[in-house]
């Protein structure tokens, strides 16, 4: 018996010290410090008798009597804690309703947006032949020296290699009809001068200009077809045999004015006796017109004008200065089969003389002088034919230099001059440009 009560004594000591421990360990759990060092008490479970507490509001300060502001939340932090309020998302469309923010097309802003083109590259195609007229191969960049204005240029683009062509080709059918069918006959080999890469359009002119068709590629039937309904409306054409006065030339007249709108020339009466009046031949407007139409041709082509016409220029509305400001702005240069009275020396001469009244005669040579073409004045089919290709020939085959001038963007005029360190040879070169193209 004495030795059961002691087993019962100890168990009881055992069970009071295994209590007293698992007492000690529930009180150092509860009381186990945070991660920053202190200790969290826990909270009360919240009930819809015990909610959440209210926050606390910031003491007032004891220097004034104002509450200060509550610390703004930044984007992407809670305020008090990690992580939280996300960034904004990025707008991509505009919500209906809400006004755009894209401008308005028509608005002053957006009509007061201009384009300025200015030069202070320049390309100068150069042509170079010998005393036979040939021409000539071989030459490199160092034989070649381009001036401005006197000044030297250093030349920072030089190239041989053949150009295509944009040609727009003019027709002039006020001439006498004599020399117009000799030109109908002629365009079946002007259709085949132009190469696979070029591209042509075509103008006719007399008292008015048209445009017969824009640019097409010169490869296929489509040029041919122009052409050959250019043929049927030139030979429909009556006029006086080489623009003479008289009953022939003129036909009858109502008021002083032709009844016949295709006669080459009016004549009117009045007391002093009888005036002639010639019909209009406005060479610098179809040039014009030309020109226009080239400039808008990628740079890539070579751009030319190819006139045919005996060269009268006769009440254009367009002065021989304001169309050459366009051709030389625009790199156009001025090719011209001089034909008819043109085509004789003796006549080609007295074409020179100015009677007034009766237009100008030295037109075409002045165009092509100027921006570095050339006049072929041939007479008969055989020579008009072969002129042709030489024309096409010496355009596309060019020498181009280019150059970056340093001079201020102006609209005035600049001389150009090419020169070749080798004897004996012809150089043909535009003789300026303007480096603004002229307003309008």
């Amino acid at each position: 018996m004495a030795r059961s009560g002691r087993l019962r004594l100890w168990f009881r000591i055992a069970a009071v010290l295994l209590f007293f421990l698992l007492l000690g360990s529930v009180t150092v759990i509860c009381q186990t410090p945070n991660a920053s060092g202190s200790q969290q008490p826990v909270p009360d479970a919240p009930s819809a008798k015990r909610p959440f507490p209210k926050p606390t509001v910031p003491p007032v300060p004891e220097t004034g009597n104002e509450v200060p502001e509550a610390p703004t939340p930044q984007l992407g932090t809670a305020p008090g804690g990690e992580g939280g309020v996300p960034p904004a998302p990025e707008i991509t469309t505009v919500p209906p309703g809400s006004a755009s923010t894209a401008p308005d097309p028509n608005s002053r802003s957006a009509l007061e947006f201009t384009l300025k083109r200015e030069v202070n590259f320049v390309l100068v195609p150069v042509t170079v032949k010998d005393t036979s007229g040939h021409l000539v191969a071989g030459l490199l960049n160092k034989d070649f020296t381009i001036y401005e204005d006197g000044k030297l240029q250093k030349t920072t683009f030089f190239t041989s290699d053949p150009f295509p062509l944009s040609a727009a080709v003019v027709l002039d059918l006020g001439m006498p009809d004599t020399v117009v069918k000799k030109v109908n006959d002629t365009l079946p080999a002007l259709v085949g001068a132009f190469g696979q890469f070029d591209e042509v359009g075509l103008f006719t002119y007399g008292d008015t200009v048209r445009m017969v068709q824009d640019f097409i590629p010169a490869a296929g039937n489509q040029v041919g077809n122009v052409f050959r309904k250019v043929q049927k409306t030139a030979s429909s054409k009556q006029s006086g045999p080489f623009g003479m006065a008289g009953p022939l030339g003129s036909g009858p007249s109502i008021n002083g004015h032709p009844a016949d709108p295709g006669g080459s020339a009016t004549v009117n009466s009045s007391q002093s006796g009888t005036i002639y009046r010639p019909e209009a031949r406005v060479l610098n407007d179809a040039v014009l017109a030309a020109a226009l139409d080239l400039a808008k041709r990628p740079r890539t082509n070579r751009k030319i004008i190819f006139i045919i016409s005996d060269g009268r220029e006769l009440r254009s509305a367009a002065s021989y200065s304001d169309v050459l400001k366009v051709l030389l702005s625009n790199e156009i240069t001025v090719y011209a089969v001089g034909v008819g009275n043109l085509g004789i020396p003796p006549y080609r001469e007295l074409q020179k003389i100015r009677i007034p009244g009766q237009g100008y005669g030295d037109i075409l040579p002045r165009y092509a002088r100027a921006t570095g073409g050339q006049v072929f004045s041939e007479y008969s089919q055989d020579a008009i034919e072969a002129v042709y290709s030489r024309g096409t020939e010496e355009a596309r085959n060019q020498y181009t230099l280019g150059y970056t001038t340093p001079a201020t963007p102006s609209s005035t005029y600049r001389e150009i001059e090419v020169r070749v360190r080798r004897p004996n040879l012809k150089v043909t070169a535009k003789g300026g440009y303007y480096p603004l193209p002229p307003s309008r």
